[in-house]
């Protein structure tokens, strides 16, 4: 088991840094899905999540640039809530809408938002995603774990806890994603977004992606991988012309 901690001003800095350190100092092991993957345990920290660029290009697999922003309004939004039957659960649904076996329902990120305007320093402030009475009978659980936040010297600290972790194609849109959540309980609040800390159990690069990874490490270690860095409006202006 390895577990590697690394650190970044800005996200696209900080996903690319996880990414070599993955790469260099991840264990090979067997997985569920008969492929190998290189993995380790990932601490990753970005001190300033919000700041600008805050897209990396190579952190986008949803097929197109309009797909980060639908995935964004898929976690705060609820935009492919009705799809619940047909995919288990949505990360919206069980943050916002977590539903229990007695068919009550608990608005999460609602206490979050409540708790920390009452007590800003408090440990309690936190939303979980698993229901062991139907996740542990799933092929396909949800990766996100739990979500835990605090004000800290008045700025909104959130800390994600993930099961698992695709490192090159999943990673990057759930840490954006997370972080425009961060965004809007920071605002709901009253206060600004501080550091995000995305913590993956197994944070992983699958066999079958291990020359992409290779090539983008030797981009990442030359600089050259830098122009994939892009602001969130720039991008937001060429999604709506395509």
């Amino acid at each position: 088991m390895r577990v590697v901690t690394v650190e970044g001003e800005c996200l696209p800095e900080a996903w690319e840094r996880s990414i070599v350190s993955v790469w260099e100092e991840g264990i090979v092991v067997d997985t569920e899905y008969g492929d190998r993957s290189k993995d380790v345990t990932a601490i990753i920290i970005v001190r300033n999540p919000l700041q600008e660029p805050r897209v990396h290009l190579k952190g986008i697999v949803a097929g197109s640039l309009k797909g980060l922003f639908e995935y964004v309004d898929e976690v705060i939004k609820g935009i492919h809530d009705d799809m619940i039957e047909r995919y288990e659960y949505t990360y919206h649904e069980r943050l916002f809408s977590y539903r229990l076996p007695n068919g009550l329902t608990i608005n999460q990120i609602e206490y979050i938002i409540q708790k920390l305007k009452k007590v800003p320093y408090s440990r309690r402030a936190q939303a979980i995603t698993w229901q062991p009475w139907k996740d542990i009978k799933s092929e396909h659980p949800p990766c996100l774990q739990r979500m835990w936040c605090r004000v800290i010297d008045g700025r909104l600290v959130m800390e994600v806890t993930m099961r698992s972790n695709d490192a090159l194609k999943a990673s990057f849109m759930n840490m954006f994603a997370f972080t425009e959540l961060q965004r809007y309980v920071a605002s709901r609040i009253g206060v600004e977004a501080g550091a995000y800390v995305h913590i993956a159990n197994s944070y992983h690069v699958y066999e079958s992606d291990w020359k992409w990874a290779e090539k983008f490490v030797e981009q990442v270690k030359s600089g050259k991988s830098r122009r994939y860095w892009k602001s969130t409006e720039f991008l937001r202006k060429v999604a709506r012309c395509t």
